[in-house]
């Protein structure tokens, strides 16, 4: 998927996008540092972690402008 850039992105920053704070970010270092235990992924993983809490916040309130908006 990473198309456009010739370095390489680890695929577990992915999967601290989600709204599961700090717990997903946790995963994600805990399954790097099981790879290789120089891995250190806790920070670049709260990166995407924040943004999936401000995109869930941002789609929430345009869910209920439109919901009340009925």
């Amino acid at each position: 998927l990473n198309l456009c850039s010739k370095n390489k992105i680890n695929p577990l920053i992915g999967s601290a996008g989600v709204s599961a704070v700090p717990m997903a970010a946790r995963v994600s270092n805990k399954v790097g540092l099981e790879s290789d235990a120089q891995n250190f992924l806790l920070m670049h993983a709260m990166g995407p972690n924040v943004a999936g809490v401000i995109g869930s916040a941002i789609a929430a309130g345009v869910m209920l402008k439109y919901v009340l908006a009925m």
